[in-house]
């Protein structure tokens, strides 16, 4: 087969790295990819919303499958887009309709569809400009701390947790009224905050049956001791040894099997990955949010993992017969640590030469935000690199996967060096 990956960073470069892997592969194309994904395919210089220029390529290099990463394209309608050119249709897209992209794309629409779903999550309202009064009100009445939720997409941002009700009442009017993240908080959900430790759970659906893949925990905070300014991640690991088997058969009883089969009941077509983010509250499992895609740096961790051919996986579900597709999984543990740029997540570095990549050779080093000039490998991106081990327990992972990030060096390059270790 011909595969198409749309994206450019760490999920991406796992992605592609796996794909290469299977015997069922003819070429791999990957767009825009990065310096690491051309190790594994061909870089495509295509924008991932050029919705036009993918479909002509699909169709010059006879693409017989598009693997959507990001969520962006799958929000604006990438896999409609396919659906609706006669000349396209044939080439499956993994990743769902813009109807289904809708429970990443709208913060709203995914808790109603929670509600209607009998599918465990925190209470809940949601306020816009003509009812923004009511939304002060009902502050009022609410426990702090207190969520609010940008309902759009605004780039991993426009989640708030407001300690004091002043607080909260300065953010709402900010995000309502003065469209602190445009129009994306145009509507903003006032959640409730759940008290306990997060973790995200991966399903892989032909929208009939369902694939669980591995659990992932991830660490979003800049600072060790998960200090600091939030940041698209900065490592994770799988399995998560607090989600046993007990915790796991009520999200798969509670959240997945209603989730697969309310899509079902509300007519959406749903073909490609749901990432869970859960929060356990006491050995309870609640979603907090749910994405159409995976997750970055999760994928990392998960995917390593996964014994089974990823392209036999995604060929059950573009047929739909996903249920009759061989899925092992290791036991071993997965450990990720990304490295950032000096000033990330504010204004970070950009354009500095990477070196002793080739010296990592018991982790798979990931490529994120990075370039190829003139032969050599560029930061492009606040996340860079991520290094990830596989070993026999979690202790072994730690340290290899941390051992190796500091074998990598480029000016004013930054990891947590704790990734994992409040687990042990």
């Amino acid at each position: 087969m011909n595969i198409l990956i749309i994206g450019s960073g760490g999920r991406e470069s796992a992605f592609a790295y796996k794909l290469s892997k299977s015997p069922k592969l003819d070429q791999l194309f990957i767009a825009p990819g990065n310096a690491g994904t051309s190790a594994y395919g061909e870089n495509v210089n295509l924008k991932v919303t050029d919705f036009d220029g993918i479909a002509s390529f699909a169709l010059e290099k006879r693409v017989d499958m598009v693997l959507v990463g990001p969520e962006e394209p799958l929000v604006k309608g990438i896999h409609d887009y396919f659906l609706n050119r006669e000349d396209v249709k044939h080439i499956p897209v993994i990743g769902p309709q813009q109807e289904g992209a809708q429970l990443e794309g709208s913060k709203d629409f995914s808790k109603e569809f929670m509600v209607r779903h009998q599918i465990p999550t925190a209470a809940y309202r949601s306020f816009n400009k003509s009812n923004l009064e009511d939304g002060l009100a009902y502050l009022e009445t609410q426990k702090l701390p207190i969520v609010l939720k940008a309902d759009g997409l605004a780039a991993g941002k426009g989640v708030l947790i407001c300690e004091t009700l002043e607080d909260a009442k300065a953010e709402l009017k900010a995000m309502i009224a003065d469209a602190k993240f445009g129009d994306a908080s145009s509507v903003v959900v006032i959640e409730e905050f759940l008290s306990g430790i997060e973790l995200s759970v991966f399903v892989l659906t032909d929208g009939d049956s369902y694939k669980v893949l591995p659990s992932a925990k991830d660490y979003k905070r800049i600072g060790e001791g998960d200090t600091g300014l939030n940041t698209g991640g900065m490592g994770s690991i799988s399995p998560v040894p607090f989600a046993d088997e007990t915790f796991l058969s009520k999200v798969e009883e509670r959240i997945i099997k209603p989730t697969v089969e309310g899509l079902k009941k509300d007519g959406i077509s749903y073909k490609g990955f749901i990432f869970i983010g859960l929060m356990n509250v006491e050995g309870e499992p609640y979603v907090i949010e749910y994405n159409v895609r995976m997750g970055d740096p999760e994928t990392e961790s998960v995917l390593p993992r996964i014994e089974s051919d990823l392209v036999d996986l995604l060929e059950g579900v573009a047929k739909g017969d996903l249920a009759s597709r061989n899925y092992t999984v290791s036991p071993k543990t997965a450990v990720t640590v990304v490295l950032v740029s000096g000033g990330y997540p504010g204004d970070y570095d950009s354009g500095k030469e990477i070196a002793n990549i080739e010296n990592v050779e018991d982790s798979i080093v990931f490529h994120a935000g990075t370039k190829l000039v003139d032969g050599k490998v560029l930061t492009a991106g606040g996340r860079v690199l991520a290094v990830t081990t596989l070993q026999d327990n979690l202790f072994d992972a730690l340290q290899q996967a941390t051992a190796d990030a500091g074998r990598i060096f480029f000016e004013r390059m930054y990891f947590r060096k704790d990734i994992g270790f409040d687990l042990l």
